[in-house]
């Protein structure tokens, strides 16, 4: 099995969210490959079985426009994406937390929930990224 994940990260928040969906998938003997969103060379989504796609949110609720360009370089709609992204209620309370996730999700229709993270996946959210990913992978091979 092989996965990408591919990320995009300004206070390092995604990034940390990535190592540990990298981590756990590592350990649970997936080949992966990380590709940084307007940072790394374009990549074909074809050579992977899960693209897991990580991103944070934007102003009131908006997908940062590198996402948007990732999507565009992606080209069509894979039907193996889960992705997962940090936000902050802070910053829009509990309706707009982590609302490029949900668009992400419905935009693919992705057979995962999203995985929201708030700020930081430090403390008890480490547990939260490592399950997320069991049921990421768990789904998949239920039903192949």
């Amino acid at each position: 099995m092989r996965a990408l994940i591919a990320y995009l990260s300004y206070s390092g928040n995604t990034k940390e969210v990535a190592e540990l969906v990298e981590g756990k998938l590592m350990e649970e003997g997936v080949s992966v490959e990380v590709h940084r969103i307007g940072i790394d060379a374009p990549i074909d989504p074809e050579h992977y079985d899960y693209l897991f796609i990580g991103t944070f949110t934007w102003e009131m609720g908006s997908t940062p426009e590198e996402i948007k360009d990732f999507v565009l370089e992606i080209g069509y709609k894979p039907s193996n994406i889960a992705v997962f992204g940090s936000g902050d209620t802070q910053f829009g309370g509990d309706d707009m937390f982590c609302r490029a996730v949900d668009k992400l999700v419905t935009f693919y229709r992705s057979k995962w929930s999203g995985l929201k993270v708030e700020q930081s996946p430090r403390g008890s959210q480490e547990e939260k990224v490592k399950s997320w990913v069991e049921g990421v992978l768990h789904h998949a091979k239920s039903i192949a």
